[in-house]
């Protein structure tokens, strides 16, 4: 099968703890959220906020591109633009 194996037991209260190797790989930490995915049969773990990020990335898909979003450099001169339309917004009609 070659897939790693980590068992862990279930309390009487239905509580499982998660084997550390098993957070590290899903970058998880004390009070984050896991999502169980019922697929073909088997119950499988995934990190909430890793999933909510990947649905984000699926429905941004082509969206920067349209955007004339394609370097980082691109995405520099945006966060530059929006903070200098703030300043403005905020400060150069209060003077």
């Amino acid at each position: 099968m070659g897939a790693d194996v980590d068992i862990a037991r279930i309390s009487s209260k239905g509580q499982v703890t998660i084997p550390i190797e098993i957070r590290k790989k899903l970058g998880l930490k004390e009070g984050d959220k896991v999502v169980f995915l019922e697929k073909d049969n088997n119950v499988i773990l995934i990190n909430s906020n890793r999933l909510a990020f990947e649905e984000l990335q699926k429905e941004m898909a082509g969206e920067a591109e349209k955007a004339g979003i394609n370097s980082e450099q691109d995405v520099v001169n945006l966060v530059k633009e929006v903070r200098q339309k703030i300043w403005e917004e905020r400060y150069e009609g209060n003077a």
